[in-house]
């Protein structure tokens, strides 16, 4: 879908192509090269006081026109913001103020001139000299109707950017905040690392994977689900403080929350706990949150979410008598499936003990986890990875944080008992020949890791892209994506 008519569009690309023609046969190179330029356009805003009169040189796209005659006054906008240049027929002379009312919105230009106010007291650039950099053919979007078209928004992002400075402000952001979460980890003795992409075993979280081929070595490839079975892996050669901010793939539907790729922060402590785990989500979402919006509170599609610790623990056993009035811990499967059909969800026949209490969590007490909120010890059934609780073996150490209803973070007292982590594989391998395709895989190399010995730790994993949404108040996961999987546009 394009913001202007098909008729419409074509017409301009024809006159802009003919425009293009008539530069090259007047010897004018419509695709220049470098331009050195001496500020940005929010510098002479910034600093006016400092630079009044000062001869300088921009360069950055031209996204607004007005006047006519012998005096124009336009936009330009570079990687910091708009500036207004003024053009006059007795500044930049005869053959130039010519060439100059033939540019088109979208063209990129370098500008030299000096810097003055006007009797507005806009700050501008009173042009000398300006040179073509790159001619525009197509027509950028409307500026009073601005881009709108969500979809053309996330096929087009490059337009979206240059149509709404709110959008280039969300992804600035989430770069600030993967910079406040490195330095956090980095000056608490994390070392960052890289781990496969591609691996021969899709590991590490319950997932369907997105499998590919290598050609060379004749074999099939999974994209990385995650990371934590080869960060694991690093335990055991000796680094005890690793993080790794990764790309993950999952073969699974896209919502507002969910796209098949996604960026996770994933992080293991030696010699700590899910108790550690807790601690350090507190203090770096904190850091983050007051590092780049310096406040510890954000509002969120008009709820405030207040990140200043500490935040409430609960267990989700507890979690769930609170809001059903059930106690899952006095009931078998078979009483806890009947207990959740009693609430008005679905359980097949083979939903085990634990898998019927999450599916009773996420129904009835997940949605109301507004502010922040860890719910802790998770049944073992639905955490593989995770150290049994020895008071009750059906729970394990893992908690998840919620926010706004969403879980945000996941994290365990790493199970590094290598024939109980065995165990676990050949029940997860059980499922997935009972046809459930996100059951774990049996990873051997990993266990014969294990057998080496991995020190007892503290594993953390934090949803990236949810809580750039949270913090720039994006109501969908492609908001925050610069470009998200999108179907293939259908012709016609």
């Amino acid at each position: 879908m394009s913001v202007i008519g098909e008729d419409e569009a074509r017409e301009l690309f024809k006159v802009r192509r003919e425009k293009l023609a008539e530069l090259r046969a007047q010897g004018i190179e419509p695709y220049g090269g470098r331009y050195e330029r001496t500020h940005l356009a929010a510098e002479l805003k910034n600093h006016f006081a400092g630079l009044d009169g000062s001869r300088v040189r921009l360069a950055g796209r031209l996204v607004a026109r007005r006047g006519h005659g012998k005096a124009t006054f336009a936009d330009l906008m570079d990687g910091s913001g708009k500036i207004q240049l003024y053009f006059r027929l007795d500044g930049v002379g005869e053959q130039a103020y010519e060439l100059f009312k033939k540019l088109d919105i979208g063209d990129i230009v370098g500008v030299e001139g000096t810097v003055f106010k006007t009797r507005m007291g806009e700050v501008t650039v009173d042009v000398a000299s300006f040179t073509l950099l790159a001619k525009s053919l197509r027509a950028l979007p409307e500026k009073w109707h601005g881009l709108k078209d969500v979809e053309l928004r996330y096929r087009q992002r490059y337009l979206d950017l240059i149509a709404n400075p709110a959008v280039r402000e969300v992804f600035v952001t989430r770069t600030r905040i993967l910079r406040a979460i490195r330095s956090f980890l980095n000056e608490r003795g994390f070392l960052e690392v890289e781990t496969p992409m591609m691996q021969p075993i899709a590991g590490g979280a319950a997932a369907r994977p997105f499998i590919t081929y290598h050609n060379a070595l004749d074999m099939q490839l999974y994209l990385r689900i995650a990371p934590e079975l080869y960060l694991k892996r690093l335990l055991v050669g000796g680094f005890e403080k690793v993080y790794e901010i990764n790309r993950n793939f999952r073969n699974e539907g896209i919502s507002t929350r969910h796209n098949p790729e996604f960026t996770m922060l994933e992080l293991y402590q030696a010699y700590a706990d899910y108790t550690d785990m807790m601690r350090l989500t507190e203090e770096l979402l904190f850091h983050v949150v007051t590092t780049v919006l310096e406040t510890p509170s954000v509002t969120y599609q008009g709820t405030e979410i207040n990140f200043t610790p500490p935040w409430p623990r609960l267990t989700m056993l507890e979690a769930v008598r609170q809001r059903t009035g059930i106690d899952f811990a006095a009931l078998d499967a078979q009483e806890a499936r009947n207990a959740v059909r009693g609430l008005g969800m679905e359980a097949e026949g083979h939903l085990s003990w634990g898998e019927a209490v999450n599916l009773a969590f996420e129904e009835k007490v997940q949605p109301a986890l507004v502010q922040p909120a860890f719910i802790l010890d998770y049944p073992l059934d639905i955490s593989p990875l995770a150290k049994k609780k020895p008071d009750d073996p059906r729970l394990t150490y893992r908690f998840e944080l919620f926010i706004n209803g969403w879980e945000i973070a996941n994290a365990f007292s790493e199970l590094n008992d290598p024939l109980d982590q065995y165990e676990r594989f050949l029940a997860q391998s059980e499922k997935r020949r009972a046809g459930d395709e996100e059951a774990h895989a049996m990873d051997e190399d990993f266990i014969t890791a294990l057998e080496y010995g991995m020190p007892p730790a503290g594993g953390l994993g934090i949803g990236i892209d949810r809580l750039v949404m949270l913090l720039t108040d994006s109501p969908s996961i492609r908001d925050v994506i610069l470009f998200p999987l999108m179907r293939p546009r259908e012709e016609g």
